[in-house]
């Protein structure tokens, strides 16, 4: 094995040391200089662990100086029962696509409310742009936000203005372009661990193991990180004793004494993700807990298709959701018949992450329709009230909170040949779909204007129903950090039932302190509240009235009540 140095025509012979590794020690290499690999006369190939590809993933890697002037020595980070997560794509999440553009919208986060951004996959992808989840270079800022500095500085004033900063991680799998990995190891991915991409990565092999685990701590420690978020985690197989997540939030969580969160991404609905070890868990923070989202979609949208057939979209079902945090805890799905979940009774609420949208429920749809372009603007206050107000964790996705008006698509900057199989792919994806038919030629993934249309347009902020929209997050943002109601997240604390099969009761309390909200989606409702005296403390649409324990609410949207006296029951 040889390193190469680019622009100085040299080559440098590199020296076994066991195990794989292989080094070589060069004088006078400094920050900027450029260089590849040979692998048994092979190549040259970029570095796997590169820090930085300025001209992209087939490119030379940079020789980066890690040192940086940061600022947030007082940070401790922010606890599980704390976050509100908003998630960003940085490409699209400005105009310039930067992470220096997206510094500069951070105040906007803080006035919002949110207390955490959570980046889709930074690490570099091939082409221009990406969602992320392409990502070859695990090591390397992708080179289309910026430079490494500039990701540590976006990170640095994130804190600075009390905002936790979350980095989305894919471990699972690498992209189909730019992954040289199987030029330094043959051994790197294996047929035992069988994905939806292909053969997984052999986490059982030591220095596969340690490439991956590195990674983890390398975002956190270098750049300052309050967590990740584990891609797919359904997918991510292990066979060691120690499971190669729980190892990395154990190691992280010796290494670094700030507040952490690590969250799985699981479809499976598996309380093991988020029990601890001495009880036979993983030891994560949190699980994506998509049952919510698709009941209360199939609720207000009336999408039936896919997994949404798995749900009914009742107001009762809604509420199971909100009470065990997700609906499927071990009874037969109605689609295949085969037991899913578990039962989720030993996990605490915060620990579920509940979404209106995310990259995934708005990206995923063939025309990128978030559910805000879809149903009435009452009807979505009703349900972002639901997701504010809960106990279980709040995930939001870029826009939501101004009702944004630009779609999220998915999209590529594939090579021709790549590019061309995945347009064809994604037509036909969606060709059994009925309910995407009406919407005219799914959006070209390789067409620069579908990644366009993706930016998001912060000159809505101040028009009509996104003013309002905004106004109303911020309020119930508010509440959620301010009202003692609000301040317990025990199970005991919340409480939901429908009152018919479109208006939901969401009640919580700390007591003495109750609140109660009233979330319709229909064209309006007579409401008998359980007994007060109750007041009401926000309304999303007008002022609905309130007369002898009922609530007349004239149109879909959300009312929030407080008890007027003690705590009523």
């Amino acid at each position: 094995m040889a390193l190469y140095q680019e622009g100085e025509a040299s080559r440098h012979p590199m020296e076994p040391e066991g195990e794989g590794y292989f080094t070589a020690w060069l004088e006078g290499l400094g920050p900027g200089a450029r260089y590849k690999y040979r692998v048994d006369g092979e190549g040259p190939f970029p570095d796997p662990a590169s820090r930085y590809q300025p001209e992209g993933v087939h490119g030379p890697s940079e020789v980066v100086d890690p040192a940086f002037a940061w600022t947030d020595s007082g940070w401790k980070g922010r606890g599980l029962e704390e976050l509100v997560v908003m998630e960003v794509h940085v490409g699209t999440a400005t105009p310039e696509g930067t992470f220096a553009a997206l510094a500069e919208k951070l105040p906007h986060y803080r006035g919002l409310g949110v207390s955490a951004l959570e980046l889709m996959p930074l690490a570099d992808f091939p082409g221009r742009w990406n969602w992320g989840y392409d990502g070859v270079s695990l090591y390397a800022p992708a080179r289309a936000y910026g430079r490494p500095e500039d990701l540590k500085r976006l990170v640095d004033t994130a804190h600075a203005q009390g905002l936790a900063v979350l980095l989305d991680v894919v471990y699972n799998h690498l992209g189909p372009d730019g992954n040289y990995l199987w030029a330094y190891s043959r051994d790197h991915f294996t047929d035992r661990h069988k994905t939806p991409w292909g053969d997984g990565p052999n986490f059982e092999l030591g220095p596969v193991r340690a490439f991956f685990v590195e990674n983890a701590l390398y975002w956190l420690e270098e750049f300052h990180l309050d967590g990740l978020r584990f891609d797919a985690t359904h997918a991510l197989l292990d066979d060691s004793p120690r499971h190669v997540l729980r190892e990395i939030a154990e190691r992280a969580r010796e290494r670094i004494p700030r507040a952490l969160a690590f969250v799985a991404e699981d479809e499976r609905n598996e309380a093991r993700l988020v029990l601890p070890a001495e009880e036979g868990g993983l030891g994560l923070d949190a699980v994506w807990a998509d049952d919510f989202h698709h009941g209360l979609r199939r609720a207000l949208a009336g999408d039936s298709e896919g997994y949404y057939a798995e749900y009914d979209g009742t107001a009762a079902e809604v509420a199971r959701a909100l009470e065990q945090g997700w609906v499927y805890c071990g009874q037969p799905t109605r689609r295949e018949g085969r037991p899913r979940g578990s039962d989720p009774a030993r996990v605490r609420l915060p620990a579920f992450v509940h979404c209106v949208q995310n990259h995934d429920q708005v990206g995923n749809r063939a025309h990128g329709e978030r559910l805000n372009h879809q149903v009435s603007p009452g009807a979505f206050r009703a349900a972002s009230a639901l997701l504010l107000l809960e106990a279980a964790t709040p995930l939001l996705f870029m826009g939501q909170e101004w009702a944004a008006g630009s779609p999220f698509l998915y999209f590529t900057d594939h090579p021709a040949e790549l590019g061309r199989r995945v347009s064809e792919g994604r037509r036909a994806e969606f060709a059994g779909f009925s309910s995407f038919a009406a919407g005219g030629p799914i959006p070209d993934p390789q067409d620069p204007e579908t990644f366009l249309r993706s930016k998001l347009d912060w000159g809505e902020l101040e028009a009509g129903e996104h003013r309002a929209t905004l106004e109303f997050y911020r309020a119930l943002l508010r509440l959620r950090r301010t009202h003692p109601a609000l301040r317990s997240r025990e199970r005991s604390s919340q409480r939901a039932w429908p009152a018919d099969g479109e208006t939901l009761l969401l009640r919580r309390e700390t007591p003495p302190q109750v609140l109660l909200l009233v979330a319709h989606w229909g064209e309006g409702a007579r409401v008998e509240l359980p007994p007060g005296p109750w007041r009401v403390l926000l309304a999303s649409d007008g002022e609905p009235a309130l007369q002898g324990g009922v609530l007349h609410v004239p149109a879909a949207g959300a009312v929030v009540l407080e008890a007027a006296g003690r705590a009523a029951h």
